[in-house]
C-alpha cells in the first residue's frame, strides 16, 4: 500500500521560512518523480514544484521560483520543499505526490501523478 505522508506546515508570518517534508512508502521511492502541489480556498489545485527521480533537475511555477526549493533524499524516501520569503498568497493545503511514469523525467500536470499524499496546511499571516 503506496503512503505519501506531509509533515511541516503550520502558522507563520509573512517572510518566514517553513520546510515540508514528505515521506514515502509502498512504492520504490527512486523510480518516481516527486511533485508538490497546493490547493487554496476556493481555488484549483495548482503546481509548485517537482523533481526528478535522482534530484538532478527541478523545476518550479513561477509564483515559487527563487523563493521555494524542493529537493529529495532517495535514502529516507523522502521529498522535501524549502519555502523562503513566504507570502499570504501561499497560504494552501500542500500536498505532494509521485509520478511513476518512465516516459517523463518531471511531471507538472495534476492528471501526471498516481499518488497523493493528505496534505498539510500551511499559512502565512500578513
Amino acid at each position: 500500500q503506496v503512503q505519501l505522508v506531509e509533515s511541516g506546515g503550520g502558522l507563520v508570518q509573512a517572510g518566514d521560512s517553513l520546510r515540508l517534508s514528505c515521506e514515502a512508502s509502498g512504492l520504490t521511492f527512486g523510480s518516481y518523480i516527486m511533485g508538490w502541489f497546493r490547493q487554496a480556498p476556493g481555488k484549483e489545485r495548482e503546481f509548485v514544484a517537482t523533481v526528478s527521480r535522482r534530484g538532478s533537475i527541478t523545476y518550479y511555477a513561477d509564483s515559487v521560483k527563487y523563493r521555494f526549493t524542493i529537493s529529495r533524499d532517495n535514502a529516507k524516501n523522502t521529498v522535501y520543499l524549502q519555502m523562503n520569503s513566504l507570502k499570504s498568497d501561499d497560504t494552501a493545503v500542500y500536498y505532494c505526490a509521485a509520478d511513476r511514469a518512465s516516459s517523463r523525467t518531471v511531471s507538472v500536470r495534476l492528471a501526471s501523478f498516481d499518488y497523493w499524499g493528505q496534505g498539510t496546511q500551511v499559512t502565512v499571516s500578513s
